[in-house]
């Protein structure tokens, strides 16, 4: 397994991160304006990857790559910044249990979720049948590292680290749930391992320099940081510290004054 591969995986989820926890906290009158031009990056990424669906070399998975961590900062920003997320936008009524709780929980989401699909959708069948699969790959892993942890938060877990949390989504934290292990928390452990051993054989086996090498030592890191990810989620540490340098915490108490959170 080459070394550049997880490099480039953890500089582009460490950027993109940080990039749209930086946009997030800017005031509310900006997020249409960021939205906007974000949306014709993601564009252009959805573009790059079909041009390059046919480059099997290393160079079209890093493209790939790359394109789809774009095109997921699009959709986040969508949903932090409270434009697609759910039908319901209140909190979780009061004494909620079971499938009410979670039907309340989904519909707060659901729009969000949709959305993400339709374009994991799309980028399989842009590149379907070509050899750089390194776009719609990479975005599906992220898509299920998400649902994993979105059920952790609902399931309930020890540390929530909801600090830098969107003032106008705080509605959501009403659906999470303190509680010092959940049945669904080591299986997700064991499937962020198990994809990222997965890849890490694949990798190996692959031709050194291929683009089947490359992606798979791609997916590997990803799949690395998000099973780190999880873990911040039972360790006694707040991962929110990590990215409260890049959150321009003056702007977004200036938003929440003026605009009321509300984007």
């Amino acid at each position: 397994m080459s070394i550049p591969p997880l490099i480039f995986a953890l500089l582009m989820w460490f950027i993109g991160t940080a990039a749209v926890v930086w946009l997030d906290s800017l005031p509310a009158r900006t997020f249409r304006t960021s939205l906007t031009l974000a949306g014709l990056v993601a564009i252009a990424a959805t573009a790059l990857v079909w041009v390059k669906a046919d480059d099997a070399g290393a160079n079209g998975a890093y493209v790939g790559f790359a394109a789809a961590i774009l095109i997921w900062g699009w959709h986040e920003m969508s949903f932090l910044m409270g434009h697609v997320a759910g039908p319901n936008r209140a909190i979780c009524p009061p004494g909620a249990t079971g499938w009410a709780r979670f039907r309340a929980a989904t519909a707060t989401v659901i729009h969000h979720e949709l959305a993400i699909a339709a374009t994991a959708c799309l980028l399989f069948a842009i590149t379907w049948g070509a050899p750089n699969q390194a776009a719609p790959l990479t975005f599906l892993l992220l898509f299920v590292l998400r649902i994993s942890a979105k059920f952790n938060l609902f399931l309930g877990v020890p540390n929530l680290s909801d600090e830098v949390f969107p003032a106008h989504l705080a509605y959501l934290k009403s659906y999470f749930r303190t509680r010092r292990m959940n049945p669904l928390f080591p299986v997700s452990i064991l499937l962020g391992s198990g994809i990222a051993a997965w890849a890490w054989i694949v990798a190996e086996a692959a031709p050194a320099g291929s683009g089947t090498s490359a992606t798979a030592t791609l997916l590997a890191g990803l799949a690395v940081l998000g099973v780190v990810e999880h873990l911040f989620l039972v360790l006694p540490l707040r991962d929110a510290k990590m990215w409260r340098w890049a959150s321009n915490t003056r702007a977004a108490e200036a938003a929440i004054t003026t605009d009321g959170g509300i984007a």
